[in-house]
């Protein structure tokens, strides 16, 4: 607060002389309308100091720094009369030398100038760049007369002005005729089959951007049609305007130009023109060591390729044949080099390879030469962490494991896994033991193919980047919760169909979870708990019920059901109808036991799903994207199916039994959809919205706590802890709510504040609620449009620091409208830092 105050306190024009103008504002003006592209803005040289909602921050910390610290240092010595003298005794002369270059001295000002902004002073020099750059722009969009001048417009206050920018277009020039000269006859043939697609067509406005996509275009073109060594700087355009029309006809001619092959050593065009190349033969070096001698190695042919390899072959030909898209005989096309490099790296086996083209004399056959140096063939990873949990006060975890590459022979990757963890407990009532403990392990293995019984490959080809995984996992807790036992197995199978799109097909997801330890559930889940020793303290003085109860230690303590037995014989009785109760308290011991019941249950889901992911990002400094995600899943319906072949037990409730676990059975759709608009200055608005829904069917009347949805956290609706949000109206009922539906909307808006440090403004809203299952609180329940009345909103302010390779990020929440409230309350209640939520997290949430 005090650095805010003092921020706030700088005069703006503190560093701006008296014949200077600060500049507030640009205004570009074409034709007299009002232009807001970024892209025509980023021609401006001078551009006003950047701002946070609206106050100039970094000119501040700019004016923060002090102009000749040293002197200032010199005045504050000097101010009294035996301040140097004492300090020299004290210090010595050679040390108070030293802190006047000191950082609080010198390296303060030098460190604010950094991460400041001077103040922008408007200079002519640089408007009239501008200018010219803006007519520069529109010359390029063919409006080769316009005119621009600009005008600089005072502020009533005083040292600030804002500068006007017009141009004035007039007519533009149109495209009349568009001829071609193309020196190559087999670049013309090419050419004359694609000339439709061209970029460049008669009658259209001149447009620079055109002209260089099209030479793109027909790059690409010649050099997917067999023109391997084909240049873009082999095309120009020629383009004359015809001077025996009238001055007002804005027409042109364009004359398309391509020129024949010129190397870099030759100054002249060669004789010989572009010609299309074939591949003549397609060389593999296997195991390629740059020292090794080329005259050892040994030879084989498989399909047309020629494998060289030293010792013993150690990979499968059909392995390495089937990441080249190179054939021979055929055209080469450069699409075909991009595929072959990306599914060499794609086998994880090979660094990056090196393919070469040696063509002939005639310039028509070439020789592909792939050297391929193998990755180590083992490699060992060990990682060592330090935690901290609601549950655990402190824990260690260890993990290691050991990738194996081309396991048999086919360019497989094998990796092996084990973790473990220990840490002490937050909460020793939670067990007898304060150790938690927990052990772990899992076993991948990858193919660089789709493994199934029938070939996929017209389907799904190579270049797709096809990939198997077959994976088994086990995990083992102690002292965590209901010490869950899992077992887990996953045949997926992923592929990019474009550098864009990816799929991910999982035909088996299947999860046992075993509770050891169901008897802790009222330890573990102590709002649960409470709720039911609530009930019971009607009947505590009851003397045929004493033994529900744990005997007072301390005198004016109130007794407390015994857990497990005195919890679980109450809530018999009162089921059973032994104790009588009024309705209400019935149905909240029902729901009690039916939560009891569905948590300490075993599970098994043999589910399959299918995700669609698209993400338009061209790089890591695309600031302007989108991103969407779609997800379908299925469970229980296989083994549904089976019940009609091989009969399965049923227990008291009906459902089928499988291992003697009822398995689960639903059906789940999810929609992720990211948008990041870009606005300038690295401002970023980043938007995002999910739904999701998990509908129980046959064998089950709820989703698994394990896949179904809970709402809050760092990556949610920061204004409510994990689990905290929901369901529905109801007031964080449980230690862990969840629901089988959910809505989230996240808004923020991000803005550089200094240097690295970032800053953002935040609103996310959203909940989850119960439908189509056994839920039977009606504030849980979706029940249509009317209950979107119960959407919570959260919003708040975060700080991020940006390492370049990950984000540190820190975000305060506020519970701006809280459905579990009642009228009035709802809005702004918990809007203090005392109710704020803190959440730490590492990367954007979205």
């Amino acid at each position: 607060m005090l650095l805010l105050l003092s921020i706030s306190g700088c005069n703006t024009l503190k560093k701006v002389g008296e014949d200077e103008l600060l500049l507030t504002k640009n205004n570009i003006l074409v034709d007299d309308q009002k232009v807001n592209s970024s892209e025509i803005k980023g021609l401006i040289a001078q551009k006003p100091n950047s701002s946070v909602l609206g106050y100039p921050l970094k000119l501040n910390l700019y004016n923060l720094a002090k102009e000749n610290p040293d002197s200032s240092f010199q005045d504050w010595l000097h101010r009294k009369e035996k301040r140097e003298k004492h300090l020299n005794n004290l210090l010595s002369k050679k040390q108070v030398n030293r802190l006047r270059e000191s950082f609080m001295v010198k390296g303060a000002s030098e460190f604010l100038k950094r991460i400041g902004e001077p103040p922008v002073i408007i200079d002519t020099a640089e408007t009239n760049k501008s200018i010219n750059k803006l007519k520069a722009y529109y010359n390029s969009k063919g409006y080769f007369n316009n005119t621009g001048d600009y005008e600089i417009v005072e502020s009533n206050k005083k040292k600030r002005a804002q500068i006007d920018y017009n141009i004035t277009l007039n007519k533009p020039y149109i495209v009349d005729t568009v001829q071609k000269n193309i020196t190559s006859p087999e670049l013309d043939s090419i050419y004359i089959k694609t000339a439709k697609q061209s970029l460049i067509k008669k009658g259209e406005q001149f447009d620079l951007d055109k002209f260089t996509l099209e030479r793109e275009r027909l790059t690409t073109l010649f050099r997917n049609s067999g023109v391997y060594n084909f240049q873009e700087s082999s095309i120009n355009y020629d383009i004359l305007r015809d001077t025996t029309l009238a001055a007002n006809d804005q027409l042109m001619d364009v004359q398309l130009n391509i020129n024949k092959f010129r190397s870099s050593t030759d100054s002249t065009d060669t004789s010989t023109p572009y010609k299309v190349a074939r591949l003549r033969k397609i060389n593999i070096y296997a195991d390629y060591d740059i020292n090794g001698a080329a005259d050892t190695l040994k030879r084989i042919e498989h399909e047309n390729y020629n494998i060289y390899y030293s010792g013993e072959l150690r990979y499968r030909p059909k392995a390495l044949t089937d990441a080249i898209f190179f054939e021979k005989d055929s055209v080469y096309r450069d699409l075909d080099r991009i595929r072959t490099y990306r599914q060499i790296t794609n086998l994880n086996t090979f660094k990056y390879p090196n393919i070469e083209f040696i063509p002939d004399s005639t310039q028509t056959q070439l020789e592909s030469n792939i050297y391929l140096a193998a990755k180590p063939k083992y490699s060992l990873n060990l990682n060592f962490d330090v935690t901290h949990s609601n549950i655990q006060q402190v824990g260690t975890a260890f993990s290691a494991s050991v990738i194996t590459r081309n396991v048999f022979g086919g360019a497989e990757t094998l990796n092996v896994s084990a973790r473990g963890s220990i840490g002490l407990l937050s909460d020793a009532s939670l067990s007898n033991e304060n150790i938690t403990s927990e052990l772990g392990g899992d076993v991948t293995i990858t193919f660089p193919r789709i493994w199934l019984p029938f070939n996929t490959e017209k389907i799904i080809p190579y270049y797709m980047l096809p990939q198997s995984r077959l994976s088994a996992g086990t995990n083992f807790q102690q002292n965590i919760g209901l010490d869950k036992q899992s077992l887990n197995a996953i045949l997926s199978y992923n592929w990019s169909p474009t550098d864009r799109l990816k799929n991910n097909f999982e035909l088996l997801n299947v999860e046992f979870v075993r509770n050891v330890n169901p008897d802790n559930f009222y330890n573990v889940y102590r709002n649960t708990f409470s709720n039911l020793d609530n009930i019971a303290d009607d009947f505590q003085d009851d003397p045929q019920y004493t033994s529900f109860f744990d005997p007072v230690e301390n005198e004016g303590e109130e007794p407390s059901l015994n857990i497990p037995e005195g919890a679980n014989s109450f809530v018999s009785s009162i089921l059973n109808g032994e104790i009588p109760v009024s309705t209400e308290d019935f149905e909240e011991v029902n729901s009690i036991e039916e939560r009891r019941r569905r948590l300490t249950e075993n599970n098994l889901i043999f589910a399959s799903n299918f995700t669609h992911t698209k993400n338009s990002k061209s790089g890591i400094n695309d600031l302007d994207f989108y991103q969407y995600r779609i997800k379908m899943e299925s469970a229980g319906g296989m083994l549904s199916l089976l019940s009609n072949v091989f009969p399965y037990n049923k227990n008291d409730n009906g459902q089928s039994l499988v291992f003697n676990v009822p398995f689960s059975q639903y059906v789940k759709a999810e929609v992720d959809y990211i948008r990041h608009w870009e606005i300038g200055g690295s401002q970023v608005i980043a938007f995002r919205s999910f739904s999701g829904l998990a509908i129980p069917y046959g064998n089950s009347d709820n989703v698994p706590f394990v896949r179904s949805y809970f709402a809050g956290g760092s990556n949610d609706n920061r204004a409510w802890n994990a689990y905290e949000l929901g369901p529905g109206s109801t007031d964080n009922i449980n230690d862990f709510n969840e629901a089988n539906l959910k809505l989230a909307l996240n808004l923020e808006y991000r803005f550089p504040i200094a240097g690295d440090v970032k800053g953002a403004l935040f609103a996310d809203a959203g909940n989850i609620w119960n439908v189509f299952d056994n839920e039977t609180n009606p504030d849980a329940i979706f029940k249509g449009f009317s209950s979107l009345g119960d959407i919570a909103l959260g919003t708040g302010l975060g700080l991020r620091y940006d390492f370049t390779y990950f984000v540190f990020r820190l975000d305060v929440g506020f519970k701006t409208y809280n459905p579990a409230k009642v009228g009035s309350n709802r809005w702004f209640d918990g809007y203090n830092l005392k109710k704020a939520v803190f959440n730490i997290g590492i990367n954007y949430p979205f």
